[in-house]
């Protein structure tokens, strides 16, 4: 799903932007997958969306691309997708 970007550019939902700015989303338990994280951070509505996300190649873990949903994370490593950096923590 695009969204407008300054000058009413569009870009592709999920595609990195350099100047983005991490922030950190807690968790209850030790780990968490990657889909819940997207959906819990708000950068995903489902799991259909995350999954598309991780598709298209939008989506890494401490700076490697990933394309598995199931991807184990815990507290510090750093997701970036849709233009957000996202640290577990």
């Amino acid at each position: 799903m695009p969204r407008p970007v300054g000058g009413g550019q569009w870009r592709a939902r999920g595609s990195p932007l350099s100047s983005a700015r991490m922030r950190d989303v807690p968790i209850r338990d030790d780990t968490i997958r990657l889909g819940q994280l997207l959906k819990l951070a708000g950068v995903a509505d489902s799991g259909a969306d995350a999954k598309e996300l991780l598709v298209a190649g939008a989506v890494s873990v401490n700076g490697e691309r990933e394309v598995r949903r199931g991807r184990q994370l815990r507290r510090g490593d750093v997701v970036v997708a849709d233009g957000e950096q996202i640290r577990v923590a």
